[in-house]
């Protein structure tokens, strides 16, 4: 995997995990309801960012789609299962209308499984237009805001990456690691205007002040706008501490070359968020961006099942697709709609959703994406099993929300990014994180 060196986190522990009833636990959710021999037809719609502001991550989540495809294929094979899967993908432009209209044509062709959107700004059109108007189960691998937390969706629609309601916290804590402490240091925040930006601003914010840590300038701007140069002088106002950006990359192409023309930008203090790792923002930045640091959903280390994905993400074709943030979330959001199929023992979205958090948590037995095969036959005999994926456990929780996992550290260090740490989840309750 790539290499990485542990950051230390004030009251570190391991991952958040919520104990869910897995498939089986109880008479009225078990997979002997629909575990079995079934034929099953599973038809998964795509949507990424192939274009459009999140365009950056939309190639490394195709390729990671596709090999879950074929890792299902291989293990129905090998099962001997009446199953067929297959997936199209279909870009969303990073547009709330381009997303709906690409969401409509997947569940048009068969699609009752829809992996995406990326963009929280999009992911939510498209459930209350698509998804739960026509009944179909959807999985977001990267869209965090907590708005999808509380959607009125019938249960249909999830994430596997974790809400903005763990990272802020999360953030908030390495921020205060790195300066000794939130106590008498003041941040900073620019955000685009956004459900992804507001709500991760205020999450931040909220966390922030919880540690002891004020909060001067709050700029809040459009995306969509021409130039930044009267945001950037207010977002390096006030000489802060740390400074923290919450953006895409095709926005920040011009809110960060702005920072650097006010001349009192540091970037070593500045702090991203998910959205900014990516490679392509690194190397944009070259060394005016050196230093400049955040977090994002990542895998963890010392799991076997990420660092197996990391080898067969990287040995397999396309080759010049590296891995990118959120490849290993769309790879489980993938494998999941399957398995939930499986365990359903139907394809109708509905009945997915009624599984998707038993599959994917506590108390089943333990199967990883490389024994698929053993976990197809442990659902068919109606046995309990808890998924865990490229990006470690997932655990979902019955509002969607995925409730382990850990956060990578990235730093931009000349025209690159690295992975420099990982740091668990926190849900920032009086400081400290939950096991």
């Amino acid at each position: 995997m790539r290499g990485r060196k542990l950051l230390a986190v004030a009251g570190s522990v391991a991952a958040l995990t919520l104990g869910v009833a897995a498939c089986g636990s109880s008479d009225d959710d078990s997979t002997s309801s629909g575990g079995g021999e079934e034929t099953l037809d599973l038809k998964i719609g795509n949507i990424l960012s192939l274009s459009g502001d999140l365009a950056d991550y939309g190639p490394s989540g195709e390729k990671a789609s596709d090999l879950a495809v074929d890792q299902i294929n291989d293990a129905i094979s090998q099962v001997g299962a009446d199953h067929t899967v297959t997936a199209t993908t279909e870009d969303d432009q990073t547009s709330d209308q381009a997303g709906v209209q690409a969401a409509r044509k997947v569940v048009g062709d068969g699609a009752t499984c829809i992996t995406g959107s990326y963009a929280s700004s999009v992911t939510i059109p498209i459930a209350r237009s698509v998804s739960v108007r026509e009944g179909v189960l959807q999985i977001s691998p990267a869209s965090t805001s907590d708005e999808i937390t509380g959607l009125e969706d019938n249960g249909l629609l999830a994430r596997t990456a974790p809400p903005d309601s763990l990272q802020g916290p999360t953030l908030a804590d390495a921020i205060a690691e790195d300066l000794g402490g939130a106590e008498g240091n003041t941040v900073n925040i620019g955000a685009r205007n956004d459900s992804y930006g507001t709500g991760l601003a205020g999450t931040f914010s909220d966390a922030w002040e919880q540690l002891g840590g004020t909060i001067g300038e709050k700029v809040i701007y459009d995306p969509d706008q021409p130039s930044y140069d009267s945001e950037a002088a207010q977002i390096v106002s006030g000489n802060p501490d740390a400074t923290v950006i919450i953006d895409f990359p095709e926005t920040f192409a011009k809110v960060g070359p702005a920072l650097v023309r006010t001349g009192d930008w540091d970037p070593t203090t500045t702090w991203g968020t998910d959205g900014l790792a990516s490679g392509d923002v690194a190397a944009d930045g070259g060394d005016d961006y050196a230093g400049f640091r955040g977090t994002a959903p990542g895998s963890p280390d010392d799991a076997e099942a990420s660092t197996a994905f990391d080898k067969l993400f990287t040995s397999s074709d396309p080759k010049d697709v590296d891995r990118n943030t959120f490849d290993a979330q769309n790879f489980d959001a993938t494998i999941l709609c399957y398995l939930s199929a499986v365990a359903a023992g139907s394809t109708e979205g509905a009945d997915m959703a009624e599984q998707l958090s038993a599959v994917s948590s506590p108390p089943g037995d333990e199967y990883s994406w490389e024994q698929l095969p053993d976990a197809i036959k442990a659902l068919q005999n109606g046995d309990d099993i808890d998924y865990v994926g490229a990006s470690g456990g997932v655990d979902i929780n019955d509002a969607g929300d995925a409730t382990a996992g850990v956060y990578d550290v990235y730093e931009f260090k000349g025209g690159d990014i690295a992975i420099t740490g990982e740091v668990p989840i926190s849900t920032g309750s009086d400081g400290e994180d939950t096991e």
